[in-house]
């Protein structure tokens, strides 16, 4: 065992992003909810387990604005993301408990504002926080919002506000309403991060020899002069991780997007690079929008592209990632559901077109999870063109160092916490418009008035430290996973290797390779009983736990954990409820095919003694 059981993957990370889960029976208890799992839990996937240090926040708010006996907490990096779970709860909750539902909005006070103003008065340090409060048997409803949009706080900045909020340099906003921020349009478009002197959404660095000496404002004469503050500011983030780095690290994530990097290279060469031609013709980091999940990316433009193009339903297209069809049924007119995503669901499809179904946008993932299933692009591609909606294509599988499905998409959207990170400390997703796309206009007009910028400045000085090998990383997982397979597929005791290269789509895979591109660096394996699948995953000696696209191999019996009260389901579409998915990080191949062939070593006994 690598990692005992509720440990964080990786070990010894304050902000992992998984949680160990190393045998199929802790697996199977976690979703039974037995104590002896979830007792153990220290962290879990920060959409589906809220991290300790954002509940320390939430029962401190509680304490001081709510009722600790009878209420919880729901933290949003600003009042509008909070609306979206305030409006969700206030849709499903008894008429009665409607006034007890409430958002509390946090500003900097007036001594932090002064201590980090702009020339225009303005303040750097929007340390922004928002508050849902209702009463605590509704937590599920509000857990929904939490998990399907992507859109809560992460766990670094939850660490500042608590100690801000604590040492007075976070207070409540008692002039905000509803009514503000049903009207608010927080953030303009990207080329903000071009700006040096201003980080909306994060802190500007605040050492005593920078800030300049002005009056205080009537509200802050007997406030502590500016040092004190920004002590505060060095004490939380250090001398080695000066946050005035965010605005340009997130520029340098927007250029690797956009794909004018080919090489791995450190923040000031990427910062170097002003356009690129790498993806599709035109396209440049202007292009690119960066969000705190990637599920906050397909949410905001599902609610970019209903702003756009009015309210119609979408079409969800192949075996999903359970959220993205939750997000298309629960906001908005609903959703049209293919889960085989064959060439039959697109011809039922072109019927309904034809007959004059409108629909707003495709949604579908390149390739699928667990199956590694590819979508027919080019068709799908043709039939938007013929009929009029938008693609919206998820590549967090495939990235875009493998295949290129920019060229076939209105928005391509990824989940940086995966590959792209690769380290498994840090959350953060992505959208990237097609300057070709038939709607590109209406959608840089929405987003120029309804994007916000979440991505808290901690997180986005990791990403970009963390994707700086990107390109080499791929190239080795690519090739390690290649040989992993292999044998597998070779293996009498293996009944099914799922992976883009011996996949019946891999044609459509083809399509959108790179020349250069490999077939990425998940695959799932299915076994003959469930019991040869049980021994493999419990000797195999990798991590265990949720996620993928870490630096180490990560496995888990995936359909148990994403669909555990929905398994019936989930095998109408051909994904087994004894399904095992593997994630390949950066272990040597002899090592890690070794590690494997032990394994099925594990299975052959299983079969011989039955």
């Amino acid at each position: 065992m690598l990692q005992v059981l509720g440990g964080p993957l990786p070990p010894n990370t304050a902000h992992a992003v998984s949680v160990s889960l190393p045998t199929w029976r802790a697996n199977v208890g976690y979703e039974e909810g037995e104590e002896w799992v979830v007792s153990k839990m220290q962290c879990g996937y920060p959409r589906f387990f809220v991290h300790p240090s954002i509940q320390d926040l939430a029962r401190e708010i509680v304490r001081r604005y709510g009722d600790p006996d009878g209420e919880s907490a729901t933290l949003f990096p600003s009042p509008k993301t909070a609306l979206v779970c305030h409006s969700f709860l206030v849709s499903k909750v008894s008429p009665e408990d409607t006034d007890k539902v409430r958002v509390v909005n946090f500003v900097p006070s007036p001594r932090a504002a002064a201590a980090t103003a702009d020339t225009d008065g303005s303040s750097n340090i929007t340390s922004r926080l928002s508050c849902v409060l209702y009463p605590r048997k509704y937590a599920p409803i509000a857990k929904q919002v939490w998990q399907h949009t992507g859109d809560g706080i992460s766990s670094r900045r939850s660490e500042f506000c608590l100690k801000a909020l604590e040492d007075g340099y976070l207070v409540e906003d008692k002039k905000s309403s509803p009514a503000d921020v049903k009207s608010q349009r927080l953030c303009k478009g990207p080329r903000r991060y071009q700006r040096t002197g201003s980080l909306n959404g994060t802190l500007k660095e605040a050492l005593p020899s920078t800030v300049k000496d002005t009056d205080p404002s009537p509200a802050s004469k007997d406030a502590p002069d500016k040092g004190e503050f920004a002590q505060f500011i060095e004490e939380r983030f250090g001398r080695n991780l000066s946050t005035s780095l965010a605005d340009r690290a997130k520029l340098a994530v927007r250029r690797r997007i956009a794909g004018s990097l080919t090489a791995d290279v450190d923040l000031s060469e990427a910062l170097e690079t002003t356009s690129s031609d790498g993806r599709i013709a035109g396209l440049t980091e202007d292009d690119v929008f960066l969000f705190p999940t990637g599920m906050s990316s397909i949410f905001n433009i599902h609610q970019i592209l209903l702003h756009a193009r009015g309210p119609m339903k979408s079409i969800c297209f192949g075996f999903p990632y359970i959220d993205t069809l939750k997000i298309l049924e629960k906001w908005g007119p609903g959703c049209l559901f293919y889960g085989h995503a064959s060439s039959e669901d697109l011809d039922d499809l072109e019927r309904r077109l034809s007959s004059g179904e409108k629909f707003l946008a495709l949604f579908t993932e390149f390739p699928g999870n667990p199956l590694l299933k590819s979508p027919d692009l080019k068709r799908i591609r043709a039939l938007a063109n013929k009929y009029g909606f938008a693609v919206v294509v998820d590549e967090t599988v495939g990235n875009f160092l493998n295949v290129n499905v920019l060229p076939y998409a209105d928005v391509v959207v990824s989940s940086l916490t995966k590959i792209f990170s690769g380290d498994s400390n840090v959350m953060g997703g992505s959208a990237v418009i097609n300057p070709h796309g038939h709607y590109y206009r209406d959608l840089k007009r929405c987003l120029a008035s309804e994007y916000e910028d979440n991505l808290w400045a901690e997180d986005a000085v990791f990403l970009e430290r963390n994707s700086r090998d990107f390109v080499s990383r791929i190239e080795r997982i690519n090739a390690t996973t290649e040989a992993v397979t292999a044998i597998l597929k070779a293996s009498p005791l293996v009944r099914e290797v799922y992976y883009p290269k011996y996949s019946p789509t891999r044609s459509f895979y083809e399509d959108c390779r790179n020349p250069s591109g490999g077939y990425g660096g998940l695959f799932s394996v299915t076994f003959h009983s469930t019991a040869e699948a049980v021994a493999f995953f419990d000797i195999l000696e990798v991590m265990k736990g949720p996620s993928l696209g870490t630096n180490f191999t990560l496995s888990s019996p995936y359909t148990l954990l994403a669909h555990y009260k929905e398994l019936e389901w989930a095998r109408s579409f051909g994904v087994d409820s004894d399904l095992v998915r593997i994630s390949v990080g950066l272990e040597d191949s002899p090592d890690l095919c070794a590690r494997i062939q032990r394994a099925l070593d594990a299975v052959q006994n299983v079969r011989l003694q039955t």
